[in-house]
């Protein structure tokens, strides 16, 4: 870990950041850091709520002056994305983020950072710890979960928060303001299958799709990344019609939110077939490589001997898992017709393993439309259901309309351009934000989602530009100072 980065300005809102990587906060195991919000509200002095599903609310009041202003809600999650490169270890549930100062990023080595959203709960950390900051009313709201379910969110009671305006602190790209998120839904197979005896003459292997970018099944999908989940199925349905192929286990994706970065397979092959099948991945290595050269050049497939498996899943299974995960939709299925250069729905082939007797597959639905994430799902579903898998669809939760009449949004624009003398652009994020749930228990809410510019997030090359920090904090500020009168 550099400290380093506690020299880094603003430094008020470092310190807290820094803190937060020292404590381990993967998706539904918050419970150090509720403690560690619940400390820091209560050593403040300031009124501290846990609710009932781990969400921590602490109050500040307004400072001398600025009670007649409206009530603001500075909100982001506790949790974050537990993903880390094959050849690092880390214990998410134990370890430190190994973070550090990076020319003009802060990244992290071999793991994701936690930027998403540590910055956003740092932000606000900073402004209830403030002593000169001028501000109205402010409350603010740490939500779990996000990551995996967006539970805090979805399980918030009404008449807990007194606010009128949701910051919303978990956007990725400074000098944009958004105003409405895609909804989502996930959808889930299995399949249970039969475990066989290995047939005599067969030779074993391990067969890996590694060096993929991966990153955000919302943000980054558009962008032409490989699915290493996609690119072993290939190898492996075409393996087992030229060559044999048969499969003891596979192991693709961690994260429903994540594109897939790694796969592995434990496969045999009959051993008169072996040079045939290792020069058969050889060349789809080259394949793979020339098809992604552009958008994922680091990609590589690699085979290698291994110790001949116990058993291995029956042939009838492992051509159903072929068939699913060959038929099942991936990537960007519509752009929105209303707002230029915006993805509108989505699918996000996420995980794909073998465990206990079982074939599970993980998929993620993304849209701004919500008829168009449930029809995507049951075209997933239906997908799936045909290879003779047991389907369902679970976790939906709604989008964020736009209100382009926002008062909270005038206001900003205008602050941001007498700030740094551009108006910033006013987007629609594919991706999943609170805003959508939040917005449901408390309607009221005028709200908007900004933040300092994070590339990669979901992948253990997430990275948080420095100046754009200032900057966001900055605009943080004088934001606060000049909410509306009630």
């Amino acid at each position: 870990m550099s400290k380093d980065i506690l020299e880094l300005e603003p430094k008020a809102l470092w310190k807290h950041f820094y803190a937060l990587t020292q404590i381990p906060r993967p998706s539904k195991k918050e419970g150090k850091v509720i403690e560690f919000v619940k400390k820091f509200g209560e050593d403040l002095g300031l009124e501290t709520i846990v609710d009932e599903v781990g969400n921590v609310i602490i109050k500040k009041p307004a400072t001398p002056g600025m009670e007649n202003r409206k009530g603001i809600v500075l909100q982001g999650h506790l949790d974050m994305v537990p993903q880390k490169n094959a050849d690092t270890e880390h214990d998410f549930e134990k370890d430190p983020i190994d973070a550090y100062v990076d020319g003009e990023w802060v990244t992290a080595r071999g793991t994701t950072l936690g930027a998403d959203n540590g910055m956003g709960v740092a932000a606000a950390m900073a402004v209830l710890e403030s002593k000169d900051l001028e501000h109205g009313s402010v409350e603010a709201l740490f939500t779990i979960d996000e990551e995996t379910g967006m539970t805090g969110a979805e399980n918030l009671k009404p008449g807990l928060l007194d606010g009128d305006i949701l910051l919303n602190m978990d956007s990725e790209d400074e000098g944009e303001l958004y105003i409405g998120c895609a909804g989502g839904v996930n959808t889930n197979a299995e399949r249970e299958y039969k475990e066989v005896d290995v047939p005599e003459g067969m030779t074993a292997y391990k067969v890996a799709v590694k060096g993929l970018k991966g990153g955000h099944s919302g943000l980054d999908i558009n962008l032409g990344r490989g699915n290493a989940n996609k690119i072993i199925n290939a190898l492996l349905l075409t393996a087992s019609e030229k060559y044999g192929l048969r499969v003891a286990s596979i192991e693709g994706g961690s994260l429903r939110n994540a594109i897939p970065r790694e796969a592995f397979a434990t496969v045999v092959v009959p051993e008169d077939k072996k040079e045939k099948f290792e020069k058969f991945v050889a060349e789809f290595d080259e394949l793979v490589k020339d098809e992604f050269k552009e958008t994922d050049g680091g990609v590589e497939v690699t085979v290698e001997p291994a110790e001949l498996p116990a058993k291995l899943i029956d042939e009838e299974s492992q051509n159903a898992m072929f068939k699913a995960v060959a038929d099942c939709p991936n990537g960007v299925i519509a752009m929105s017709k209303d707002v230029e250069g915006i993805v509108e729905t989505s699918t996000n082939l996420a995980i794909v393993k073998s465990e206990d007797g079982k074939i599970v597959i993980n998929t993620l639905q993304r849209s701004l439309l919500d008829e168009g994430k449930d029809k995507l799902a049951a075209d997933v579903r239906a997908a799936f259901e045909e290879a003779g898998f047991k389907a369902e669809s679970s976790g939906d939760y709604p989008g964020w309309k736009p209100n382009p009449d926002s008062v909270i949004l005038k206001e900003m624009k205008e602050i941001y351009n007498t700030k740094f003398g551009k108006v910033p652009e006013v987007k629609v994020i594919h991706a999943g934000l609170e805003c959508g749930l939040l917005g449901s228990v408390y309607p009221n809410w005028d709200m908007i989602s900004f933040g300092p510019t994070i590339r990669w997030p979901h992948s253990p090359d997430e990275k948080v530009n420095i100046a754009t920090v200032q900057k966001f904090w900055d605009f943080l500020v004088e934001t606060l100072k000049h909410v509306p009168e009630k």
